[in-house]
């Protein structure tokens, strides 16, 4: 799932976090909140992607620009 998520930010460039979810769920069908977090923050903590805070309960997710390694 996490080059799903890649894939998607290098077409669509940033979104919030709500709209990459309903992209995810378009390709690989439901895909709870709790499942996105955790690629997200294993993508984070891999340096392949930022996810700053927008507003009250929305987030940004944007790539660094570096390759994603494994």
């Amino acid at each position: 799932m996490s080059l799903a998520i890649v894939e998607i930010l290098e077409k669509k460039g940033s979104m919030s976090d709500v709209d990459l979810q309903k992209e995810v769920k378009s390709n690989f069908g439901e895909v709870s909140f709790r499942e996105l977090n955790r690629e997200l923050m294993k993508l984070e903590l891999g340096g392949v992607l930022w996810v700053s805070r927008l507003m009250k309960g929305k987030r940004l997710v944007e790539l660094t620009g570096k390759p994603m390694l494994g």
